[in-house]
């Protein structure tokens, strides 16, 4: 075998030792092999008491290593090691492999293979595969089953709503009473001025436009139909409910998820409490109560908008445009209006409690959750008033 030959530049270890008046029990060369391939050569004993000493070696000689395809460490001349220095140099090897150097540990005795193989150093770590995007249509495919499973949940979740107030009927003591009227003043009193304030601008809107067409055709009296109709049996009950789940949809739905995070919906469980009977019943009865008397405040600002919209844009008198809105809006269409704001009502309870109980994560999760209920809950609520209106539509036209 031709003599092994040192590499220029490359001081040997152990001199350097004795010149400080150190004693180490190992050395680390640079070395050129038979075949011309440059190796990392070790000798003596590896003890963890020498682990300074080896990183600063170890490291200094694979930086030196350069574009270097391979570089070996050659332990034929190793006499012991332990499980602290193989796992120095085994994280030197692995990061010659992350450069794209290949690295092995050869010539090494039985018991040194041993504890190499026990640190895994005769092991390859696989490549990371890099990720690809996914596709537009694999991107839908998961937003789909998001959804379904969602819905899933959310039923589940109005199924243990509904045992919990069949069981709060039988039992009223159970049920948190106390706490429903608080939450209708919270929901519902003070949401009073901005229900007002956006219904009552929409009226106008809607009654502005309407008599821009409406001039044309000399038909001024039946913006009142217009605005009647189209605030009694659709926009008030749905900018209502948007309205209450961006105000106390969100506010549920993080109050709830602060609860569960800081573990107080288990503390309640503890106890013998049930968060359903405790927490999301008065929530839901609360709204139940609170969104239809909004609706109807809300139908009548509306239809106030348009009176004002009336009288000063298209010269209708007072008493002509209540006539002809009491003659277009029936009793039906205020009634359809209430019944939509019911199930709004129910909708958005059930969507931010179910959301706030499902948080984790710390405030990080308290965000996501309140985010996905106002989402969820807008989403669903555009949904529900297409299905009612079609279903109106057919069954009472």
């Amino acid at each position: 075998m031709q003599a092994m030959r040192h590499a220029s530049g490359e001081a040997d270890r152990g001199r350097r030792g004795e010149a400080r008046g150190e004693k180490r029990r190992f050395t680390l060369d640079r070395e050129v092999d038979s075949s011309g391939a440059p190796v990392v050569r070790v000798r003596g004993r590896l003890e963890f008491s020498d682990a300074a000493a080896l990183w600063a070696e170890a490291s200094k000689l694979v930086a030196s290593s350069g574009a270097t395809k391979a570089l070996d460490f050659e332990m034929s001349a190793v006499e012991a090691v332990d499980g602290g220095a193989m796992a120095l140099l085994v994280h030197l090897r692995n990061r010659l492999e992350a450069r794209g150097v290949k690295s092995e540990f050869v010539g090494a005795q039985k018991s040194v293979q041993e504890i190499i193989h026990l640190y895994q150093g005769d092991l390859h770590a696989q490549p990371r595969r890099k990720k690809r995007a996914k596709s537009a249509l694999a991107q839908i495919g998961d937003a789909a089953v998001k959804i379904v499973l969602e819905g899933q949940l959310v039923l589940a979740f109005f199924g243990q709503l509904v045992l919990a107030a069949a069981g709060t009927v039988r039992r009223p003591a159970t049920g948190n009473w106390r706490e429903v009227l608080p939450t209708m003043e919270r929901t519902g009193a003070d949401a009073v001025p901005i229900v007002v304030l956006i219904n009552f601008l929409i009226g106008f809107v809607m009654a502005f436009q309407g008599a821009v067409q409406l001039k044309k055709f000399g038909a001024n009296i039946f913006v009142a139909d217009l605005v009647g109709l189209s605030v009694t049996r659709e926009l008030g009950p749905l900018m209502t409910a948007i309205i209450v789940c961006g105000r106390s949809g969100a506010a549920f739905a993080a109050e709830l998820g602060s609860m569960k995070v800081a573990e107080e919906v288990d503390a309640l469980r503890t106890m013998g409490f049930g968060p359903m009977r405790q927490l999301v019943l008065p929530r839901a009865v609360a709204l139940i109560l609170v969104v239809p008397l909004l609706t109807l405040m809300a139908d009548f600002v509306g239809i106030l908008g348009g009176l004002v919209a009336g009288l000063s844009i298209l010269d209708l008198s007072f008493i002509g445009y209540v006539m002809e809105t009491n003659k277009a809006v029936g009793a039906w269409d205020v009634f359809s209006g209430v019944i939509k704001s019911v199930v709004f009502a129910l909708v958005i309870a059930l969507i931010a409690c179910q959301q706030g109980l499902a948080t984790t994560g710390g405030a990080e999760g308290v965000g996501r959750r309140t985010t996905a209920s106002v989402v969820t809950t807008l989403f669903t609520l555009i949904l529900i008033d297409a299905g009612f209106t079609t279903f109106f539509y057919a069954f009472h036209p």
